[in-house]
């Protein structure tokens, strides 16, 4: 035999290989909503609103009932997930310092490993992004005055019974990425993975408050509405001012919920927020419609999660920024190949573990240290899955705006433990997630051992008052160089952003109080 026929043989052997491997590892579709409450797909949280798609997942697939995000707010919740590591390790502060744009995440590992891919629609995990109003709240969190820095929330309705199609954007990026896959299909024999965030049923922005608003709208239509079950919708209970938690106060204010809502209003923004969602599951339902039609749906491996949830008027609050359930408990479904049907597991889960079950589902060996564990085994009836053992709690903190301290929230059992700061200056909270759904009795005193069994693990896992110290130094050293670009400019700057209207009446005074809170900073040797 020539060398040149053995090579060709080799060759093609080699090719056959590849080709044999390709078809036996799944497509992936991952689509991660934003604000999306978890808590709606399952019971009883499902019978509020018609989500025939999520539902579809459910009866198909896993659902994980105890999904948590890793931090309840857009930026680095998605760091987390596309790094696959804590918020602290990447230092994902706030909306606007999050991974490096060269970070390794497991997209780009799966394309190393021969996957095509693709991402549309709402990324938001790498620094720089968000409006400068967002980040100058987030760094000035500890200056003594309290700031408004949010638009009431309001409802808007539009068109009618005809009007499908509220979010413009996503539905763009819908129809994108239902063209992507039929290209897919006609065209390519690579296993592909295609990412898709989505807007909804984040807040819209409210136009009228100007440049720098916030998204304090909630928008739907009556066609959405529909979908809605009213005698479902609930008017939750909320704690009288005097008894709230202090950082709940100030999140409360900041959020400019601390004014009289009438009953009527708290029902329609929880009513118009259910049909937003009903909107983002029929945006997921297109995509898994493509995949049917273009026969990709049985090698495809469905992914439906979202960054954080949304609090609805819980808690006397709109928006995320909470470790509330609300706020940080998110969806997170999966439906493919070789994976169980109708399941609903119970396991504490987060975010950062997509990462490694995501790799190990395409067969392809993580790099470096994660805080995230593998999936696998809870999805599949493989009992020789490898893997470790997933932890019985999940990590979630928050370091940003509209909460004047760091956050730290450790699930564990029936328990929801939340420390702040340096675990001294600010009391923690201790939820029973049994007997207190609501979430309304801080047991954290007649619990005490409870408590600091709690807290030393969640020590062990982060030692959150150093964390704590170093978000506090840059967020000095930040704000610090952001005025120093500014020059002269720096007081009308400051003023036009979304300060609380003492602000207007008496900006001297307000300017004097960063002054002091930056004096503390140039005097205290840093660390």
């Amino acid at each position: 035999m020539s060398v040149k026929l053995s090579a060709l043989i080799l060759l093609f052997l080699a090719f056959h290989q590849v080709l044999a491997r390709n078809r036996t590892r799944p497509n992936f579709l991952v689509v991660m909503s934003d604000a999306f409450d978890g808590r709606l797909t399952f019971d009883p949280g499902s019978k509020v609103v018609k989500l025939p798609f999520i539902n579809y997942l459910r009866e198909l697939g896993v659902t994980f009932i105890n999904a948590y995000t890793n931090s309840p707010i857009c930026c680095p919740s998605r760091a987390a997930m596309w790094s696959g590591q804590f918020v602290h390790l990447t230092q994902s502060w706030n909306n606007y310092k999050c991974l490096d744009a060269n970070a390794t995440t497991w997209m780009d590992l799966l394309e190393v490993n021969g996957y095509l891919t693709k991402m549309m629609g709402k990324l938001d995990y790498t620094s720089g992004s968000h409006s400068v109003s967002n980040r100058v709240e987030a760094w000035t969190r500890d200056v003594q005055f309290l700031l408004r820095q949010e638009g009431r929330p309001v409802t808007q309705l539009v068109g009618n019974m005809s009007t499908v199609r509220i979010m413009g954007k996503d539905w763009e990026n819908i129809d994108k990425a239902t063209q992507w896959i039929q290209q897919r299909a006609e065209s390519s024999q690579q296993p592909f993975a295609l990412y898709l965030g989505l807007n909804l049923p984040h807040p819209y922005k409210t136009e009228s408050l100007g440049p720098t608003a916030g998204g304090s709208t909630f928008r739907t239509s009556p066609h959405w509405l529909e979908k809605v079950s009213s005698e479902h919708v609930t008017v939750p209970k909320w704690l009288p001012g005097a008894a709230m938690h202090p950082v709940d106060f100030y999140s409360t204010f900041t959020k400019n919920c601390s004014g009289f809502f009438t009953e009527e209003e708290i029902m329609n923004i929880r009513a118009f927020y259910y049909a937003m969602c009903a909107e983002a599951d029929a945006m997921l339902g297109q995509l898994i419609s493509a995949l049917r039609e273009t026969h990709l749906l049985n090698n495809t491996v469905v992914i439906f999660t979202a960054d954080h949830g949304e609090l609805a008027m819980e808690h006397r609050q709109f928006y995320k920024m909470s470790m509330f359930e609300g706020s940080s408990h998110v969806p997170l479904l999966f439906m493919g190949p070789g994976l169980m049907s109708g399941v609903e597991a119970d396991q504490l889960v987060s975010l950062v573990d997509i990462y490694p079950t995501v790799l190990d589902l395409a067969d392809v060996p993580p790099v470096g240290s994660l805080s995230g564990y593998s999936l696998l085994p809870l999805l599949s009836t493989c009992s020789s899955c490898p893997g470790r053992p997933h932890p019985d709690w999940v990590l979630s903190e928050y370091h940003g705006c509209n909460a004047n301290a760091s956050t730290y929230m450790l699930r564990s059992g029936r328990w929801k433990y939340i420390a702040y700061a340096d675990g001294l200056r600010v009391p923690p909270q201790l939820f029973d997630m049994i007997l207190d759904k609501e979430e309304l009795h801080n047991v954290v005193f007649k619990f005490s051992e409870v408590s600091a069994q709690l807290d030393k693990l969640l020590r062990s896992i982060v030692h959150y008052p150093e964390v704590s110290a170093a978000v506090h130094l840059y967020n000095k050293e930040s704000f610090v160089a952001w005025r120093h670009t500014l020059g002269r400019n720096y007081s009308q700057v400051i003023s036009s952003l979304r300060w609380h209207v003492d602000w207007q009446r008496n900006p001297l005074a307000n300017e004097r109080a960063i002054d002091e809170w930056l004096y503390e900073f140039r005097t205290v040797p840093k660390i």
